[in-house]
C-alpha cells in the first residue's frame, strides 16, 4: 500500500499529478521508489536530476571517477568549483540542493559483480549510465539474478541508444540477448572519439522517463525495443528484439527457476 502524499508533495509534483496517465497514484508509487544509478557522468547527470526532481524516495549514485574540466561540456550535474571532487559526491551535493526531500547516497568506488548484487537487491529499478561494456554486463547479470528492471542507455559521438530490460518477466530479453559479450570487441570512448553534449542529455532524459514509467506503473516502457537517435540528422528509430533462447545469462537462470518449480 502506498503512503498518502503530503501537502508539500502535492504542490511540488502538481504538474505530474495533473497528467491523467500519471496522476496521484503514480506519484505516490514514485515517492516510494528506490533507484540505483551506475554512473554520474553524461547520461547519469540528466537522469539523476529528473528523477530527483520527480520525487523518488531514494537514489544511490555510484561512480569512482573525479570531475574533470573536460567533463563539464556535457556532465551537467557538476560545476567548475567541483573539479577534482568524486562524481558521486559532487552529484549528491547538486541533487540535495535541487530536492532535499530525496535521500541521495554516494558510492565512491567501481563495483564488480559481487559488489553490485546486494545493491541491486535493495532497489526497485537500476539505471545503467556507465561507459563500458564490462560494467554493463556485470549490471545486467546482477539484475537478472535479482529480477530487477534495468534501464540502459549509451551515447558516443552523435549516436545514442536506449532500452528497458524488465527482468521481472522470465520471457523478457536481457542486455546480453541484445549485446552478447565479445572478447574481440573494440570499445569507443568519449575521451578519444568525442561526444555531442546534448546527445547524452537526450539519452539520459529518456532513461529518466523510462524509469518513472517502470516505478510509476504507467505508459509502455521500452521493453523489447531498442530506441536509437542520430543527433546529426535528428532521426529516431525503434527496433524490436526478443529473448535469445540460448542466452547464457538469462535463459540459464530462467531454466533453473522453471526446473525448481516443477
Amino acid at each position: 500500500m502506498t503512503e498518502a502524499l503530503s501537502d508539500d508533495q502535492l504542490m511540488r509534483y502538481a504538474r505530474h499529478i495533473l497528467l491523467d496517465e500519471f496522476g496521484i497514484e503514480a506519484q505516490a508509487r514514485v515517492a516510494q521508489a528506490r533507484v540505483l544509478m551506475i554512473g554520474a557522468g553524461g547520461l547519469g547527470s540528466p537522469a539523476a536530476l529528473y528523477l530527483v526532481a520527480a520525487g523518488i524516495k531514494c537514489l544511490t549514485l555510484v561512480d569512482d571517477d573525479a570531475v574533470e574540466l573536460s567533463n563539464l561540456q556535457r556532465q551537467i550535474l557538476h560545476t567548475t568549483e567541483r573539479v577534482g571532487v568524486n562524481k558521486a559526491q559532487s552529484g549528491q551535493q547538486a541533487l540535495a540542493a535541487l530536492n532535499p526531500t530525496v535521500e541521495v547516497h554516494a558510492v565512491q568506488q567501481r563495483l564488480q559483480l559481487d559488489d553490485l548484487l546486494p545493491l541491486v537487491a535493495e532497489h526497485d529499478v537500476v539505471l545503467d549510465c556507465s561507459d563500458n561494456f564490462a560494467t554493463r554486463h556485470a549490471i545486467n547479470r546482477a539484475c537478472v539474478q535479482h529480477k530487477k528492471p534495468l534501464v540502459s542507455g549509451a551515447g558516443i559521438r552523435f549516436a545514442g541508444q536506449m532500452s528497458v530490460f524488465d527482468l521481472r518477466d522470465p520471457d523478457a530479453p536481457c542486455y546480453h540477448c541484445l549485446f552478447p559479450e565479445a572478447e574481440d570487441f573494440e570499445e569507443l570512448r568519449c575521451a578519444t572519439t568525442g561526444v555531442l553534449g546534448p546527445l547524452v542529455g537526450m539519452v539520459g532524459c529518456v532513461q529518466a522517463a523510462e524509469a518513472l514509467k517502470v516505478v510509476g506503473q504507467f505508459g509502455e516502457p521500452l521493453v523489447g525495443r531498442l530506441l536509437s537517435v542520430d543527433a546529426l540528422t535528428m532521426q529516431w528509430h525503434s527496433f524490436n528484439f526478443g529473448k535469445d533462447p540460448a542466452c547464457p545469462v538469462c535463459s540459464t537462470v530462467a531454466a533453473k527457476h522453471k526446473h525448481s518449480a516443477v
